[in-house]
C-alpha cells in the first residue's frame, strides 16, 4: 500500500499537514493520536482478561454446584400459606350516617 510513497510523497503531505493544522497543533494532534491507539490497546487486553475471569468463575461455581446441594431461594418454589394460618380481619363498619 505504502510501497508507491516515497520520501518527496511523504514530505508533501506533511508540508499540508503542517499547513492545514498549523505548528501548534500538532503536538497535539500527535498525543491524541497515542491515547487513542493506548485505549485502544488497553480495552482488546481487558476484554480478554475479562473473559479469563468470566471462564475461571463458570468453573468454580460448576464445581461448587458439584460438592454442595443448591438451596432454593424463599419463595420459589414454596406452597402458598393455609388458610388456618392468614389472619383475618374484622370487616370495616361503617357508621350509619344520618340526613337531616
Amino acid at each position: 500500500m505504502f510501497g508507491s510513497l516515497g520520501f518527496t510523497e511523504l514530505i508533501l503531505i506533511l508540508v499540508i499537514v503542517l499547513i492545514i493544522f498549523g505548528a501548534g497543533k500538532l503536538p497535539q494532534l500527535g498525543e491524541g493520536l497515542g491515547k487513542a491507539i493506548k485505549g485502544f490497546k488497553k480495552s482488546v487486553h481487558e476484554a480478554d482478561a475479562i473473559e479469563a475471569e468470566a471462564q475461571a468463575q463458570a468453573q468454580m461455581t460448576e464445581q461448587a454446584q458439584g460438592q454442595a446441594p443448591q438451596i432454593p431461594a424463599p419463595g420459589v418454589g414454596a406452597a402458598p400459606p393455609s388458610p388456618a394460618t392468614v389472619p383475618e380481619q374484622p370487616a370495616a363498619s361503617t357508621p350509619p350516617s344520618s340526613k337531616a
